[in-house]
């Protein structure tokens, strides 16, 4: 936790963007805000970390863009020169690939992404989670407590089912010491 703590100590503000379910619009919601904060002249990076379903970078026009390392850590995608990505789908090659892993292997990933992503000195990470509040939920929220989440927002839609999903999800953050935005 200390690498990450220190990668992430020059990010100002980090906000996990969650659902209950898959489908209700929380990809469209990160890129949107992600996109909201830039144009505000903010310093900003979008972490997609749906790591089975990484749709990002597909929404953003950035499929085919590769990951650059360099001697501070791996370089994000700028889509703006104020608004850098990153994706586990800059990885795969071919979008059609399945990521077929267990928890361990994606926590493994996320935790990279967390420590050798060089993002600088941001004003704000929008963290894309994938649905629900698996294994990598509990991953994210540990590691990010560890170095300050401002909070969460919680993207639904007003069908029943979701709504039952969102209370899920608000009970998930309650429990984890997470605010809800």
């Amino acid at each position: 936790l200390v690498a990450i703590a220190e990668r992430m100590a020059t990010v100002k503000h980090k906000i996990l963007v969650l659902s209950g379910k898959g489908g209700v619009g929380k990809s469209t919601f990160s890129a949107q805000l992600s996109y909201a904060l830039a144009a505000m002249d903010f310093q900003v990076g979008l972490l997609d970390i749906d790591i089975c379903g990484p749709s990002i970078p597909k929404m953003l026009g950035l499929e085919g863009q590769d990951i650059h390392q360099s001697n501070l850590g791996w370089s994000p995608v700028y889509v703006e020169s104020n608004l850098g990505v990153m994706s586990i789908g800059f990885m795969l090659p071919n979008p059609d690939e399945a990521v077929i892993w267990r928890g361990p292997r994606k926590n493994g990933l996320i935790k990279q992404f967390l420590k050798d992503v060089y993002w600088g000195d941001i004003d704000f990470l929008v963290v894309d989670a994938p649905p629900g509040t698996s294994d990598e939920h509990i991953s994210i929220v540990q590691f990010l407590q560890a170095t300050g989440i401002d909070g969460a927002i919680i993207v639904t839609t007003p069908q029943q089912v979701s709504l039952i999903d969102v209370r899920k999800e608000v009970n998930f953050c309650k429990k984890v010491g997470v605010p809800v935005l």
